[in-house]
């Protein structure tokens, strides 16, 4: 767990759990959710050996609680900030809601990552 410091200052809290040189799985959250909804199935993907990762977004959870950039744009830019700060390559990326779109917005603005990056998908987080 740590934080990335974004361009316009804003911090935001990331989970990096599992081996460091694993295949990595980024969750993205949506909205008024937190990393946290994403606990059951990062703990199942890394029992299966993967590297899981995700983030709050900025106002969201244990990130910043700023009153500027609540666009897809800014979320892009937060969740790619942490993604290059973490140097994840070859990622999944799975995306709830609104952490759905900041993942293809990501996915959208990368395009010399493209043929490191597969296209991202969308997938629900279940409770229990």
């Amino acid at each position: 767990m740590g934080f990335v410091t974004i361009d316009d200052g804003v911090q935001i809290f990331y989970k990096d759990w599992g081996p460091r040189d694993a295949q990595p799985i980024v969750f993205h959250h949506g909205w008024p959710l937190s990393s946290d909804d994403w606990d059951a199935q990062m703990l199942f993907f890394l029992s299966k050996g993967y590297r899981v990762v995700a983030h709050d977004r900025r106002g969201h959870g244990r990130s910043e609680q700023v009153a500027e950039g609540h666009d897809i744009d800014h979320y892009a830019a937060d969740a790619l900030a942490v993604v290059e700060a973490l140097d994840l390559r070859n990622a999944v990326h799975i995306g709830h809601s609104t952490g759905a779109a900041r993942s293809r917005a990501m996915w959208r603005d990368t395009a010399n990552l493209r043929a490191e990056w597969p296209r991202p998908c969308s997938s629900p987080p279940s409770r229990p």
